[in-house]
């Protein structure tokens, strides 16, 4: 079948819990694995001193953690990684759009009591992605 699988991850459990959910899936469509991650200000930060100083963005930052997933998901298919700037929903949707995605894969958090009424990533993808969402479960319970 082929095609690509778009996952959000933002370095929680619950996160990496949805990218393993993602990863099972886009093995089974014979997919390609597209793990993002969010970042909402493009701010820098200065580190060290004298000749030794680094700059770490936001941007920085967030691709690491997508990397960190993308690394150690393993399996038996092309995974690729990035960060997009927005809130985590929009960035997804907007990555889905870009790569032409088949799926998105979101996890429930934030989707029980409060959350639900106040609203979650998983619920604002649900309603404006380009493409099929799957909601992993990502509770112990």
């Amino acid at each position: 079948m082929s095609g690509i699988v778009v996952v959000g991850v933002d370095g929680s459990d619950t996160a990496r819990k949805a990218a393993e959910a993602a990863r099972d899936l886009a093995t089974a469509l014979g997919a390609t694995l597209h793990v993002v991650s969010a970042f909402d200000s493009d701010r820098s930060d200065v580190f060290g001193t004298g000749s030794s100083k680094w700059l770490v963005s936001d941007a920085d930052k967030a691709e690491h953690v997508a990397r960190a997933v993308a690394d150690t998901l393993g399996g038996d298919i092309k995974i690729t990684y990035a960060a997009a700037s927005g809130r985590p929903a929009d960035a997804l949707i907007r990555e889905a759009l870009s790569k032409e995605a088949r799926l998105i894969v979101v996890g429930n958090r934030r989707m029980r009591g409060i959350g639900r009424v106040l609203g979650s990533v998983a619920n604002s993808v649900a309603h404006s992605a380009p493409c099929d969402v799957y909601i992993a479960n990502t509770y112990d319970d």
